[in-house]
């Protein structure tokens, strides 16, 4: 069975990035997304840790801006410039011992390489899923 090019990673990222401008696009008063809880909406999960203790919508907005910005970006833009990724990866990125053996086995490598892929893809596809609902809860909002 051949993979199919709606199942890239690229093509994932496309979709996320598509659906956080489109939402961008849409969402003109963020505000009026203030107060009102994730679960408002059947797609939104509840359940997801944006890290600041907010669990409304206007938050998750500026999540879901933030996650588009570091996929287009890279995670390690800081105040407009961008360092260079192999002299600025966090200490806790650094491979441990165990991990640094399994990097001379190619086929963990590969495995380890799939796993993450497929998470990645999942990743992705439910946040795209995400902003597209919270597109859609303010359009019926705002009445468009």
């Amino acid at each position: 069975m051949s993979p199919k090019k709606n199942d890239s990673l690229l093509s994932s990222m496309n979709s996320f990035i598509g659906a956080v401008n489109n939402m961008d696009q849409t969402v003109m008063v963020p505000s009026l997304l203030r107060d009102i809880p994730l679960d408002q909406h059947a797609a939104m999960n509840p359940h997801v840790d944006e890290g600041d203790g907010d669990g409304d919508m206007c938050a998750y907005y500026h999540l879901l801006k933030s996650l588009r910005v570091h996929m287009e970006w890279g995670f390690w833009v800081t105040e407009g410039t961008r360092r260079t990724r192999l002299n600025s990866a966090p200490p806790s990125l650094a491979p441990s011992s165990e991990e640094k053996e399994d990097d001379d086995d190619d086929v963990s490598l590969q495995n380890r390489f799939q796993y993450h892929l497929s998470g990645l893809q999942g990743v992705l596809s439910k946040l795209t899923v995400q902003a597209n609902a919270l597109t859609s809860f303010y359009k019926q909002r705002v009445g468009v």
